[in-house]
């Protein structure tokens, strides 16, 4: 298995370590549930290392992810990141990534760890077809890549520096730290505030002891401890956050996962327009009027979750699918997320999930689950 530049770190931390997408990953370090509440209290560091990172530079490196990528990328400013999907000609979904515009004809793009190897073997076919003039460099194995989440990191973050608070989100800001240049985007998979930090993986260790300077994070109250994958996919299932494998997926119709503001079916107009790979089949499904089913949420009676897979049913008929589900610390209930049927999404719309073992009452519920709380 693959390791990150941080795995000491984990060992250091006592974290149990699963082999996730060919890298051995922490899945916890001292218990999910008390890592999940930790980043909505306070805060947690999550290593996101294995996550690719592409750099794409040269004269057609912007026109080249206009048509590799459903959202709109030529209006983007340097400094800004955008989430966007990068699918196939049915309109199924290759990967989700996010897209940094580093200048005017260079740009980072942050892939799945699942997905990497087939990304860049999909963007080597189409740049050999469109015989574009860029460079593609892979810069995973020379980076790391931390997720700092939490409602108290803004705060010890500008004992450090004044203007990453000043941060809107979906922007960014180089910084040099020592000798080490930074990358640090106010982005995040959790529905907390918070920074993702990309830096040289030789210096990702010397950059956290810096920051943690005087921070204990074996204490129960630190304002920073580590938190795993376990938690990781709680909290971005309570907030409504889709995952690849799940939500996601390149059987999935793009207009299903509930990411709709990411995908511009109006690219190709105007006079510099550019179509997208999987346009026409989009447009296609909308004029149709839509996928049959969407995503929805789903909140539980009583204390069994629902997994992916579970058949969703009513009045007997198959109705839809889960696509995931986990009880929610935060909320003190079981949630789910699962295509439905797109006549059955009003809130409160009573349903039964099949587990195979059993069948569990539920009801439709809004997404996300959970909303940061607005700050003051």
């Amino acid at each position: 298995m693959l390791r990150t530049p941080l795995h000491q770190f984990h060992l250091d931390h006592k974290a149990h370590m699963v082999d996730f997408a060919g890298w051995e990953m922490p899945l916890t370090y001292f218990g999910l549930i008390d890592e999940h509440k930790q980043v909505r209290a306070s805060g947690g560091i999550f290593d996101v290392s294995h996550m690719g990172r592409v750099k794409f530079t040269g004269r057609h490196a912007r026109r080249f992810l206009e048509r590799a990528c459903t959202r709109k990328i030529s209006d983007m400013q340097p400094g800004q990141c955008r989430y966007s999907l990068v699918c196939n000609e049915q309109g199924g979904v290759r990967d989700d990534v996010i897209v940094y515009r580093l200048d005017d004809d260079e740009f980072l793009m942050v892939v799945n760890a699942s997905n990497r190897a087939k990304i860049l073997q999909h963007f080597e076919a189409l740049k050999a077809a469109w015989d574009f003039a860029f460079k593609m460099d892979d810069q995973t194995a020379d980076t790391a890549m931390v997720a700092l989440q939490g409602p108290k990191v803004i705060e010890l973050i500008g004992q450090y520096s004044r203007e990453i608070p000043t941060l809107k989100r979906y922007r960014f800001v180089l910084k040099n730290l020592m000798i080490a240049k930074l990358i640090v985007s106010r982005t995040g998979y959790t529905g907390e505030d918070g920074v993702e930090v990309i830096l040289p993986s030789g210096t990702v260790g010397l950059a956290l002891k810096y920051l943690l300077q005087g921070v204990d994070m074996n204490a129960p109250h630190a304002v920073l401890r580590p938190a795993g994958l376990g938690a990781r996919d709680t909290l971005r299932t309570e907030a409504g956050m889709p995952l690849y494998g799940h939500e996601l997926g390149e059987e999935i119709n793009a207009l299903s996962c509930g990411v709709d503001f990411a995908i511009a079916l109006d690219k190709d107009q105007g006079e510099r327009g550019e179509a997208f790979v999987g346009m026409e089949a989009l447009k296609k499904t909308k004029a149709e009027g839509g996928p049959a089913r969407k995503l929805a949420g789903f909140i539980l009676d009583g204390k069994r979750a629902a997994r992916q897979g579970a058949i969703i049913r009513q009045n007997g008929r198959d109705v839809g699918v889960v696509t995931s589900g986990c009880p929610s610390p935060t909320l003190g209930v079981c949630i789910a997320m699962g295509f439905l049927d797109v006549a059955l999404h009003a809130p409160e719309t009573p349903v039964e999930i099949d587990t195979g073992k059993g069948v569990l009452a539920a009801k439709v519920a809004p997404l996300p689950f959970y909303k940061m709380p607005k700050a003051g």
